[in-house]
């Protein structure tokens, strides 16, 4: 049993988690503070803000994370970071700081890669989940499907070409009115809408399994502007269901199509877009006539967290791979790069 700390400023959430490490995970704390209201004056994240405001924050959570789980400095094991990717400015909040805990300690250090860990949240809710597998990782930042064929083990197969899924959410979001960020509220707006209102395209590119998202993006945009120009009223519910409905439909066929090449019986998804019930609806529908068994975090686990963070570290901890001083951000890193 390894009792992690683990920190997570990858973006606009300030996390630290203590967990219970050994054939299953018990999370102690879980102490998440967000910055979404203070982004959505802005329609987005702005890096400089979220580099400041990790700042303010990071001290109290962690200290409301060893609070809550009744532990002191030095109940921890070690110290687990996300060091890539994501804002460098943000991240290197969180990489100095646990720099700083790790020396002053005498800990072990551990780097996580946030795309990894959003994976291995999974591990904490699905207690039957063993690699290999394959995984959908779907966020503002990220589409990316990679197969995990052992704890330490991970291959990129399919990723984004253009916008991200999430981002696509967000700008369609943005340009229908309905604010930032974009997934929960084109969720919120699909539940009175029609998906079969509008065809918007599902894109596949030739010769690869990689996604685009752009095209379906351009597609509404430039629907409103038809109906705008035209000085019709615009169907904000059916544009929202149709559009959510067309990248939900490509999100899970492609897992679908991945998880069958490879030959897995497990499929999971990660990020925050996995907590759209339609993307779930349709990929469990898919995953049982395909007869594939369906892994999702519940939804305190898609978002960014540090939960998450200590079950990589742990994996990470006893491969021996640990970190040194020196650990730097990284603002862009794949899956699986050292």
């Amino acid at each position: 049993m390894k009792r992690i700390l683990a920190i997570e400023s990858s973006c606009d959430e300030t996390s630290a988690a203590v967990v219970d490490c050994s054939d299953v995970f018990d999370v102690k704390a879980n102490i998440i503070a967000s910055q979404i209201e203070l982004h959505k004056l802005y329609g987005g994240v702005v890096p400089e803000i979220a580099s400041r405001k990790h700042i303010e924050c990071i001290s109290q959570v962690v200290e409301e994370a060893l609070l809550e789980a009744n532990s002191k400095l030095d109940d921890i094991d070690a110290i687990a970071v996300t060091y890539a990717p994501g804002l460098v400015g943000a991240l290197l909040v969180g990489v100095n700081y646990a720099k700083s805990l790790s020396f002053a300690l005498k800990k072990p250090l551990i780097p996580v890669h946030h795309i990894e860990g959003h994976i291995c949240a999974n591990y904490i809710s699905s207690k039957s989940l063993k690699p290999p597998f394959v995984c959908l990782v779907a966020s503002g930042g990220h589409s990316t499907i990679a197969k995990v064929t052992d704890y330490n083990n991970y291959s990129v197969i399919a990723r984004t070409r253009d916008d991200a899924a999430g981002e696509a959410f967000d700008k369609v979001s943005r340009v229908l009115g309905l604010g930032y960020p974009g997934g929960p509220a084109i969720q919120q707006a699909a539940k009175n809408g029609r998906s079969d209102a509008f065809k918007f395209p599902r894109v596949q590119i030739n010769d690869s399994l990689d996604f685009s998202f752009s095209g379906v993006k351009t597609s509404v945009i430039n629907l409103i502007h038809n109906l705008e120009q035209k000085g019709q009223e615009i169907p904000i519910n059916d544009i929202a269901a149709s559009f959510q409905t067309a990248v939900c439909e490509v999100l899970a066929k492609r897992l679908i199509d991945i998880a069958k090449n490879e030959g897995v019986e497990n499929i999971a998804l990660a990020g925050g877009v996995a907590a759209n019930s339609l993307l779930r609806e349709i990929t469990e529908d898919l995953a049982k006539i395909n007869k594939l068994k369906l892994h999702y975090p519940p939804l305190i686990l898609c978002t960014d967290n540090a939960a998450m963070i200590a079950v990589r570290g742990y994996h990470l901890l006893l491969n021996g791979s640990v970190a040194k001083t020196d650990l730097n951000a990284v603002a862009t890193r794949d899956i699986g790069v050292s």
